[in-house]
């Protein structure tokens, strides 16, 4: 018997879930990908939004996983971005400026879950484990 994935399918190259990780600081790229990987995510890291946004039709992730203070794009306004390019999968925001403002206007932006540094361990595993969970399976009749 054939178990179905709760979100879409995977290459067979890749069995594991995506994340593509984008953040400015490079020490904090580097623990998420070990805190990732050692959970069985397959990870992807940008140094920026716009490396992100120029990475073009490449196949997408599962979650992303977006800091919201950036030189170049801040989380919110890189997810509004996301959205407008047809990019779907849930977006966990990660911020060290945490702040009412940001939390709704998160919110607003579809932003499943902010999660503040530097408490991001187990926390932001489980976020993004329920938003990859949570996520809507297409259906696939509407593609005939």
């Amino acid at each position: 018997m054939v178990e179905v994935s709760p979100y879409r399918a995977r290459p067979s190259s890749s069995p594991q879930p995506t994340v593509f990780v984008v953040d400015d600081d490079a020490a904090v790229l580097g623990s998420l990908r070990f805190l990732l990987e050692t959970d069985g995510f397959a990870v992807r890291t940008f140094r920026s939004g716009t490396a992100l946004l120029n990475l073009g039709a490449a196949p997408g992730p599962d979650c992303y996983v977006i800091d919201y203070k950036m030189p170049d794009i801040n989380g919110i306004d890189l997810t509004g971005r996301l959205r407008k390019s047809d990019r779907d999968a849930p977006v966990i925001l990660i911020t060290g400026y945490p702040d009412e403002n940001i939390s709704a206007r998160a919110a607003t932006a579809g932003i499943k879950d902010v999660v503040l540094k530097p408490l991001l361990d187990e926390n932001l595993v489980k976020c993004i484990r329920h938003a990859i969970k949570d996520r809507p399976t297409p259906d696939l009749r509407d593609s005939t």
